[in-house]
């Protein structure tokens, strides 16, 4: 294939490589005019969202580069989600009157390594991705310097992000020193009847550096502290998309490239997703601030897609992706009803905080509420579809011990829910709650309609295109 057919096949990440470059310039030289910074950026991720959807499919770049249903579905959500971040980063930030044309500019920065991520046909692909969404996220994990929060919160994921990158390299080493290549099908032909012992080295050394991307446990020590420290625009970015990515990724490689090692890799994953299950349930259970609490949900719900994914069959892989695109639908919601809430100037992040919030700010408790309920997995909103879809695929492939403790799990986990509801509903109000900003309320509000009754039509449409999506994974 030639290059201009190379370029076609990968035109969204070109079209956000360029816009990148265009809106840098631009604001070089009009640095006061964020707002018009900002509105290309959200252009240009929703420009590349189409762009993916309506593609051609193919591989490109010597097979780097694969576009195919699941890069598709994927960078679709991806790049969906960065242009929300977008577009609450900007209001945010407005609000504190520190707009920072930069801020836009690292996120399409950050979804275009995403893209690659979620296309990568090899190992060098693999790591490029990675490493570009990861530095952009560490600059926003540390956006506002003047923050100590911030600071230490972008410290802490830059260094302990280091430590993960040296695990992927290192197996990535191992794993084309024994198989004799980088590329997915290349490897997938030297383990089709199972991977030896070098290669499987490697593999667990690339699970583990991908496993802190998506905070599995026991790779997860940064998440409560960046989630916490971290701006709250920029949380909804980095427990969305990149998890998203990183796990389309995680499904790629091991369904593309050791397809063949099933029954070797499948005990790993099926490891990870117990502990990160029991470390979010337990750990979330001695939380105060709501921010942490999230993190360790997060950490859970992690567990849940991984459960999904250890079925490792096309089942496994789109219940997976149902349960990612609900859970991160739910998440932003409820980051959107903390972004809303504020008392005397100060941001709500403690349970403390949310005493009596229904006689205050009703509109945004309901929300609040709702989205609880949804995380705990209670029917019919839209978490309990998504632990439905990933237990049903475990069931079917003969996981049932992991899938009967998720469900014991996720009943210890109901309680920091519940404790959550509580107080909103039923303990006395602390203070007057400042006015709500338009953008987050309709977020929070938008996502909490979603999670029920809109969920029921959205499924409709979701089952089959994650569907086709984890029926791409495993034929190149």
């Amino acid at each position: 294939m030639n290059l201009n057919g190379a370029f076609q096949i990968a035109l969204p990440e070109a079209f956000l490589a360029v816009s990148a470059l265009v809106l840098l310039v631009f604001g070089a030289y009009r640095g006061k005019n964020v707002g018009a910074v900002s509105l290309g950026a959200g252009f240009a991720l929703i420009a590349a969202a189409a762009l993916a959807a309506v593609g051609p499919v193919g591989t490109a770049f010597g097979g780097s580069y694969i576009a195919d249903g699941a890069a598709a579905f994927a960078k679709v959500f991806i790049y969906g989600f960065s242009a929300v971040s977008v577009l609450l980063g900007d209001r945010w930030l407005k609000r504190l009157d520190n707009s920072q044309f930069e801020f836009p500019i690292l996120i399409v920065i950050a979804a275009l390594g995403m893209g690659m991520m979620a296309s990568a046909g090899d190992l060098i692909s693999l790591y490029i991705g990675i490493e570009l969404h990861s530095l952009a996220l560490y600059v926003l994990a540390a956006f506002r310097r003047d923050d100590a929060r911030s600071s230490e919160a972008g410290l802490k994921y830059f260094v302990l992000g280091a430590l993960s990158s040296g695990l992927l390299l290192y197996g990535a080493s191992l794993i084309y020193g024994f198989a004799g290549s980088t590329r997915f099908d290349v490897i997938a032909q030297a383990v089709h009847a199972g991977a030896n012992t070098g290669v499987l080295f490697g593999l667990v050394f690339l699970i583990c550096g991908l496993a802190f991307k998506i905070s599995a446990a026991p790779f997860h020590m940064w998440t409560p502290d960046v989630y916490e420290g971290a701006p709250t625009p920029v949380v909804i970015f980095i427990t969305t998309a990149p998890k998203l990515a990183a796990m389309v990724l995680l499904a790629r490689v091991l369904m593309n490239a050791f397809g063949g090692a099933a029954e070797q890799w499948r005990q790993v994953i099926l490891v990870i997703a117990m502990i990160s299950v029991l470390v979010g349930a337990f750990a979330g259970l001695v939380q105060k601030n709501i921010k942490r609490l999230l993190a360790y949900s997060s950490i859970a719900n992690i567990g849940y897609a991984l459960i999904g994914l250890s079925a490792a069959s096309h089942q496994g892989v789109q219940s997976m992706l149902v349960f990612m695109v609900l859970y991160m639908i739910d998440v932003t919601g409820f980051f959107a009803c903390l972004m809303a809430l504020s008392r005397a100037g100060r941001p709500m992040e403690t349970l403390a905080d949310m005493a009596g919030l229904f006689r205050e700010r009703p509109g945004i408790a309901l929300a609040m509420t709702v989205l609880s309920f949804s995380f705990l997995g209670l029917p019919p909103f839209s978490g309990f579809w998504g632990k439905f879809y990933v237990f049903k695929a475990a069931l079917n492939a003969g996981l049932w011990p992991a899938a009967v403790a998720g469900l014991v799990l996720s009943v210890v986990a109901a309680f920091y829910y519940l404790r959550l509801v509580k107080t909103m509903w039923f303990d006395p109000p602390v203070g007057a709650v400042d006015a709500s900003p338009l953008d987050a309320k309709a977020v929070a509000i938008g996502a909490a309609l979603f999670s029920f009754p809109l969920v029921l039509v959205a499924l409709t449409f979701l089952d089959p295109a994650a569907t086709a999506a984890a029926a791409a994974l495993g034929t190149h």
